[in-house]
C-alpha cells in the first residue's frame, strides 16, 4: 500500500502541471529521497529535463534519463519495464503505471482541463479500491 497525493491544480494548462513536478521533485531531492517522474512520451521526457534545469532561478535538481545503472536522485522516464523503485513516483500520465505498486509514495498531479481531471478520478478510485492512503492538495 503507498500514500498516494493528488495535487489539484487551478489552473488548466500542462505548463503549471511541469512546474509543479519540478518543485516537488526539487522539495523530495532535498529531503534526500529519490524520484522518478513518469511521461506520457520522450518528446514529455525531455521537455522535463530542460525544465528542471531552468524552472527557478538558483535550484538544482540532479537528474537524468531513466536507465540502467543510473545513480542520480531524479530521474526521468517514459518506458515501463524497467523502472527502478525510489521513495516518490511522480505520475505524469493518464493511466497509473503498472510499476507503481513498487513505490512507497506517489503524487499525482491533475489539471483544471476537464480531461485531466476525469482520468484523474479514474486513478483515484483505483487507487482506494487497492486501498492506498490517499490525500487531496488544493495548489
Amino acid at each position: 500500500m503507498a500514500r498516494v497525493d493528488f495535487y489539484v491544480l487551478d489552473r488548466v494548462d500542462e505548463h503549471a502541471r511541469y512546474m509543479l513536478a519540478c518543485r516537488l521533485a526539487e522539495k523530495a531531492y532535498r529531503l534526500e529521497n529519490t524520484v522518478y517522474i513518469h511521461t506520457q512520451n520522450r518528446d514529455d521526457a525531455e521537455r522535463l529535463d530542460k525544465l528542471l534545469w531552468t524552472f527557478r532561478d538558483g535550484s538544482f535538481v540532479p537528474h537524468e534519463f531513466a536507465a540502467d545503472g543510473v545513480t542520480t536522485p531524479v530521474t526521468i522516464g517514459c518506458e515501463t519495464d524497467t523502472v527502478t523503485p525510489r521513495d516518490l513516483l511522480i505520475n505524469l500520465c493518464d493511466e497509473i503505471p503498472k510499476f507503481a505498486e513498487t513505490f512507497p509514495r506517489i503524487a499525482e498531479l491533475i489539471t483544471g482541463d476537464e480531461n485531466c481531471r476525469s482520468q484523474g478520478r479514474k486513478r483515484f478510485a483505483e487507487y482506494r479500491e487497492h486501498g492506498n492512503d490517499i490525500k487531496t492538495h488544493n495548489v
